[in-house]
């Protein structure tokens, strides 16, 4: 005997739902790195404007860290690397 299709859909559905969350990239405060230089690296890696990347700077600061990217888990450890690459603490998680 065979599955209706309906049955087979709903695990596939929560499976898909759960691949297709996007995940973040964290960006930590560090005793290290100076302001300046978070909000360099945000400009140049990411291409945010000034004023983003300002504001993101001051949310790792202020709250001890900021999701400064979201997007595919290939994406986001490339991201995090990345941000190792500049001398940032970074991590990443599903986002939200």
């Amino acid at each position: 005997m065979t599955a209706a299709p309906s049955e087979l859909a709903e695990p596939f559905t929560q499976a898909q739902a759960e691949t297709d969350k996007p995940w973040a990239c964290i960006v930590w405060d560090d005793p290290v790195n100076l302001m300046s230089y978070v909000t360099y690296v945000l400009m140049s890696y990411f291409h945010y404007s000034k004023e983003k990347s300002q504001q993101l700077m001051l949310t790792v600061h202020n709250e001890g860290k900021a999701a400064v990217n979201t997007g595919t888990r290939e994406e986001m450890e490339r991201d995090v690397a990345a941000m190792h690459s500049f001398g940032l603490w970074a991590t990443m998680e599903r986002d939200s």
